[in-house]
């Protein structure tokens, strides 16, 4: 990731001339002399980086690249840091003398600027021995360098890759359907040529499961000619033409000759020629990786309305639904398909695989499949592997031990084969997926919190005016196609609301990030030195070690950890931290307040402190971290925040609890002080959870057109003025509203989802008008306790496909309203009368036949 690390810094380097442009005629020399240098290694780190290298020297290389950026980096955030601190040190004393700078003065930097100057100068010596040693050392040109991708090489895998999947068909277990739907679709189906497509992440199966089938005999008898060619990533178009043709066309030896020496072009068009005139042709593809090959290749398969068939193979959904493929995607085998498989890989059995293992194996070799995660391919190896051991327990406890080591040794190992996903990533998706690594097994990946940390952590890329999360979405739905991350659940809109990395490819994360320093985990760490690394993750309970504060520490991300106050105090001396997580420390762990230290952290851009029983409020210091992006609160006992808080400019996402307030005394400074700020400043923020206050007045939310996601909590004295006009996503809760909000809100023109919550309204008519919420998709009515009647007028919530009503206790009929909601898609009913239930059953009538269709019914209140 060292390519990373130097576009990082090339980025900061811009903002730093853009922002300091006052300095530079003190550093005027050094820094373009750096960026410059810094342009060339990034274009070279890219190529190079496309591949996962064996070559140690080019590694070594690259990583010294990647150590002289960090140091810049350091060099810019010390500077920036000092500056800071002396401004704030300068307004303390002015503040005396009630004089009030509005701006950075010149004199602020003048102290730090020899050594940023220096600082710079020793980095551009650096980066020039670097350079030189490349020369000096052999160290190959990053595309030449690695034997894995040369075209000797990708032959060998083609034949060693056919004569493992023919091997491996006897074998199959699990996919006994897919073989069967897959023949299905290709035997029958539409008189017109059509795309069937095999997904899946790398090791699932799919070339197994695809050979399967082509070898089947009534498939054989069914197409007059057939085709099976091996893509791969390192492809050469006139090659896979070639070798197309030398499959399904009988040709002499002096036609072979002919042939050898034709264009692309040529050969395209002699084979497209040749399949009109055939009866069916099928043509598998195995392992596509890009969609230009299926553009060009696909030309040359004619529509010839014979049910020709092409089946294609890959990793990447968007190849296959850009090829508009009827698309099978493969699943993980199961507890029970994953031992049959590993029974027959380590025994060397084809049938029945009863009573082979020795019963003083049994519990060991279930651990090892286990650690496979269903994984044909793991377990095929691990299986290979096994077989040729002698079968005792100490053999297999070593296998045990040493899952990871065995699984990634060379190009062809198991983490070898699944790096090739990881190589064809974009390199700016190559950050967002190692990050996943940071998570701990098993855990469940919320999207909205990997998306925060992505755009923090700096990975994300502008396009624009596209607001950066947007284009986060789009790399996490990327990786998704990609077969890299999987879905775990989706929202009721059918986003993706949590996702997971499967063992084996957060292994490879894990491995890539500790080979380029990109994170570490705690649990890894030799703490008899000081380190240095940029990212830590911690996993377990531990008491931090004091070796932290020497580290170039950027990012600190915690999971269920122990923290006392005074470890918590003194991770207040990493003052380069951009991100710290601290979510979910012990029950046990109870703070008496948060040091002032902690607006010290004037690069944090992520702060989490979710969970916590600090039972007081944030320092005022709070309101000094001026490049705070994400400030987390959500379930923690902290009773205020300062008004300082609007202060933030930067702030994206502020997540409250219900109980926390605007501290009243501080708003009445923050209104006074022209200084302070007030939330309508907050021109960024995108999603905001927090107690309703004298902090809504004047209508401020109504300026924030960025502003997506509103949960307000409890009681405030005019709602009517509150609502932004981009909303796409409120929740009110708590807030006692005793006139009917829908008017109101079915004006918003981009609301897609609204929950009233818990007394939200205590009417007992809710009316959605007409012509209203012209784009909602989701309405849940909960605990709205004296809601006896709704009605749905004529054209209101045209686009409603989720209607949730629960423990509405007076609301005894349905109203006949549902039935002009034509996209309705579920209707749930949770903890409702039985008189409701009971008039639903009743009604008569083709609409409510459908209605009741969709219902989701779950009973538990009667009265």
């Amino acid at each position: 990731m060292a390519e990373s690390a130097v576009a990082f810094l090339l980025e900061k380097l811009g903002n730093l001339v853009i922002q300091e442009a006052s300095i530079f005629g003190q550093v005027e020399v050094h820094v373009p002399l750096l960026c410059n240098e810094l342009q060339w290694m990034h274009l070279i780190l890219r190529e190079a980086g496309a591949t996962r290298t064996y070559n140690n020297r080019l590694r070594l290389w690259m990583n010294q690249i990647r150590d002289a950026a960090y140091d810049a980096e350091d060099v810019i955030d010390e500077f920036m840091f000092k500056v800071e601190r002396h401004r704030h040190r300068r307004l303390d004393i002015l503040k005396l003398l009630k004089l009030v700078p509005t701006w950075v003065s010149f004199a602020d930097k003048l102290p730090f600027l020899h050594e940023l100057d220096a600082g710079i100068s020793d980095i551009n010596v650096k980066i020039e021995k670097i350079l030189s040693n490349k020369g000096r050392y052999g160290v190959e040109n990053p595309v030449a360098s690695d034997a894995w991708n040369n075209a000797s090489t990708v032959e060998e895998r083609r034949e060693r890759r056919a004569s493992i999947v023919i091997e491996e068909e006897e074998d199959v277990v699990g996919m006994t359907d897919e073989v069967e739907a897959v023949k299905t679709r290709l035997i029958g189906g539409a008189e017109r040529r059509e795309v069937v497509a095999i997904l899946g992440m790398g090791g699932l199966g799919k070339t197994t499961l695809a050979r399967k089938v082509y070898n089947d005999p009534d498939v054989k008898q069914h197409f007059g000619c057939h085709a099976w060619v091996y893509v791969s990533q390192k492809y050469v178009m006139r090659e896979l033409l070639l070798e197309v043709i030398r499959l399904v066309m009988p040709l002499v030896d002096a036609e072979r000759s002919r042939i050898s020496m034709m264009a692309e072009e040529e050969l395209g068009r002699m084979l497209s020629h040749y399949l009109k005139k055939r009866k069916k042709y099928l043509i598998v593809l195995d392992d596509i990786w890009s969609f230009e090959i299926w553009r060009v290749l696909s030309s040359y398969f004619p529509e010839s309305g014979k049910r020709s068939r092409v089946l294609i193979t890959t990793r990447n959904r968007e190849i296959a639904l850009h090829a508009s493929a009827w698309r099978l995607k493969l699943n993980h085998l199961n507890q029970e398909e994953s031992w049959e498989l590993f029974l027959r890989k380590t025994f060397q059995v084809r049938r029945s695989t009863e009573g082979v293992c020795p019963e003083q194996l049994g519990n060991l070799g279930w651990s090892i499949a286990a650690r496979c995660r269903g994984l044909p391919l793991a377990i095929v190896v691990l299986g290979g592997l096994l077989s040729r051991k002698e079968k005792t327990r100490s053999s297999w406890e070593r296998v045990l031990q040493g899952i990871e080591w065995h699984l990634d040794q060379g190009p062809e190992s198991c983490l070898g084969i699944l790096a090739l996903s990881y190589n064809d990533l974009p390199y700016y998706l190559k950050s967002c997926f190692l990050y996943c690594g940071i998570f701990p097994k098993d855990h469940k990946i919320k999207v909205r919190k990997l998306i925060n940390l992505w755009v923090a952590e700096g990975f994300i890329e502008k396009r624009g005016k596209q607001i950066m999360e947007d284009i986060a979405q789009d790399y996490l739905e990327e990786l998704i196609h990609r077969s890299m991350i999987q879905v775990a659940r989706r929202k009721s809109d059918g986003a993706v609301k949590s996702c997971y990395i499967h063992h084996l490819l957060r292994d490879l994360a894990t491995s890539e990030a500790q080979d380029s320093n990109f994170f570490e985990v705690y649990e890894n760490i030799n703490f008899t030195s000081p380190i240095s690394i940029c990212r830590l993750t911690i996993h377990q309970n531990h008491n931090i070690s004091q070796n932290l504060r020497t580290s170039r520490l950027r990012s600190l991300i915690c999971f269920s950890t122990y923290i006392e106050q005074k470890t918590f105090t003194s991770l207040l001396e990493l003052k380069l931290l951009t991100v710290l997580d601290l979510a979910r420390p012990n029950e046990e762990d109870h703070f008496t307040t948060l040091p002032e230290e902690i607006g010290d952290l004037c690069h944090l851009k992520y702060l989490c402190l979710q969970g916590w029983k600090i039972r007081s409020t944030l320092p005022l210091s709070i309101g000094r971290l001026v490049n705070l992006q994400t400030l987390d609160l959500q379930h923690s006992e902290i009773k205020s925040i300062p008004s300082t808080v609007w202060k933030l400019h930067q702030l994206r996402h502020l997540y409250g609890s219900p109980n926390m307030i605007v501290s009243e005394s501080m708003m009445h400074r923050c209104l006074t002080d022209s200084h302070s700020g007030v939330v309508d400043r907050l021109i960024d923020l995108q999603t905001l959870y927090l107690r309703s206050g004298s902090w809504l007045q004047n209508g401020r939310l109504q300026k924030l057109i960025q502003l997506r996601k509103l949960k307000l909590y409890r009681w405030y004295k005019n709602f009517s003025e509150l609502y932004p006009p981009n909303l796409m996503n409120l929740e009110l809760k708590n807030t006692w509203l005793s006139e009917d909000p829908m008017v109101i809100l079915g004006r918003l023109p981009n609301l897609r989802v609204l929950k009233l919550m818990s007394f939200a309204y205590v009417g007992k008519k809710l009316v959605l008008p007409s012509g209203g919420f012209l784009k909602l998709e989701q309405l849940k009515l909960d605990w709205l306790h004296p809601l006896e009647k709704l009605k749905v007028r004529i054209g209101a919530m045209p686009g409603l496909h989720i209607l949730q009503i629960n423990k509405c206790c007076k609301l005894k009929r349905l109203p006949d309203g549902l039935l002009r909601l034509k996209n309705l898609q579920r209707l749930e009913l949770n903890n409702m009368v039985s008189e409701l239930i009971e008039d639903l059953g009743t009604k008569e009538g083709e609409g409510w036949d459908r209605i009741r269709f969709i219902s989701l019914i779950d009973q538990d209140l009667d009265h």
